[in-house]
């Protein structure tokens, strides 16, 4: 298998340009070289002992064998020593005789040496396949989801990176990965511009796609950054030093915690991880509480947040805290609405716009409880 492995690499080497996968390539180049090949072959085979052991002992205070040690035969050279060896026949009756022999087999400490010797190699060379599996696992995965993604005819592309605290943002047709693998349809993607933009606020009616996006835009940095392809037409955006997000979770069945105060502690912990150029995603958070209050928490949290640059991506049904930045005209602030139709038709798709004070509950209540 480590012949196989060397074989692929010299055929296709030349077709990498990952720093990654080079040093890699180098590494299993040098050490399994065909010297190293060669030398294992003849150690292999010598240590199938098709001409016998030869073992060397001394004779301790009691006469008991001590010493052992395997010693490498040279065929030319020792068969005569073999020849004309002193030996002796133990009687069969000779139980003690039969015992001692035995116990000395026993103790043939070289072979037991090289024994483990060959074992810990077998066991290094199963640990760096096993390894070699999972790492490249990853990348078949991504390779399964490449032809997934295709199949369906959802456009893929290689993105476009910047460097850190470049805010750079601008994306064209940005779908949801796993909504597109689980839908038999194709997915509406999304377009934004958002160059230069440190918060990027999104309202709009309910079920209009605004969790959805929020998923792609996650997704979307994660494969980025892994080097991957983004699930969009094509992609543009910074590198992040650290992607964060806060979903409001269900209802705590321990009783422990009202829904706000775990909310707080899971940011809590956040805060302490998150560094400048990080990128945090919310999803309808703070909304635990009524409006003013949440509203009033999420300015405080986002505030604070910008201060250190980080870039935020804010869902939110709370109209007090997203009108507050739009009033304020922030140059480093975009708002999304998700389209509605005047006829309450989701088109999922999001435009720039003022946050308006409905999130069209109502279409949702005519829906359901219409007659």
């Amino acid at each position: 298998m480590l012949k196989r492995l060397r074989i692929v690499i010299d055929g296709n080497a030349c077709k990498f340009e990952s720093k990654g996968f080079l040093v890699f390539f180098t590494m299993i180049q040098e050490e399994l070289d065909d010297e190293y090949f060669y030398t294992t072959k003849t150690c292999l085979n010598e240590l199938k002992f098709k001409n016998g052991i030869l073992i060397s002992a001394e004779l301790g205070e009691y006469n008991q064998g001590i010493h052992y040690v395997l010693c490498k035969q040279n065929r030319k050279r020792q068969w005569w020593k073999w020849h004309f060896a002193p030996s002796m026949t133990i009687d069969l009756r000779d139980e003690s005789g039969c015992v001692d022999l035995s116990r000395r087999k026993n103790l043939a400490i070289g072979i037991i040496v090289i024994a483990n010797i060959l074992s810990q190699s077998c066991e290094n060379i199963l640990s760096f396949f096993v390894t070699l599996q999972s790492e490249l696992a990853f990348y078949v995965g991504c390779l399964n989801l490449y032809d997934s993604l295709s199949e369906k005819g959802e456009p893929v592309s290689f993105p476009i990176l910047y460097g850190l605290g470049r805010r750079k943002y601008s994306v064209n047709g940005l779908y949801d990965v796993s909504l597109a693998l689980i839908l038999g349809e194709k997915v509406i993607g999304n377009n934004v511009n958002a160059e230069y933009k440190d918060l990027i606020i999104v309202t709009g009616a309910n079920q209009g796609g605004k969790s959805t996006f929020l998923r792609s835009v996650g997704q979307a940095q994660l494969m980025m950054q892994c080097g991957l392809f983004v699930a969009a037409k094509s992609f543009s955006a910074d590198i992040c030093d650290g992607i964060f997000t806060d979903y409001k979770k269900e209802e705590d069945v321990t009783m422990k915690s009202g829904k706000l105060d775990e909310e707080l502690s899971r940011m809590n912990d956040i805060v302490r991880f998150i560094r400048p150029n990080s990128m945090i995603l919310f999803n309808e958070s703070f909304s635990a509480t009524n409006e003013r209050e949440g509203s009033e928490i999420g300015r405080q949290i986002v505030s604070a947040l910008l201060e250190k640059k980080i870039k935020v991506f804010f869902v939110s049904h709370l109209y007090d805290f997203s009108h507050s930045f739009y009033e304020k005209k922030m140059d480093n602030a975009i708002f999304l609405r998700a389209e509605r139709q005047a006829n309450g038709h989701r088109t999922f798709q999001l435009s720039e716009g003022e946050p308006l004070p409905t999130s069209f509950g109502e279409d949702l209540y005519n829906k359901i409880f219409a007659p």
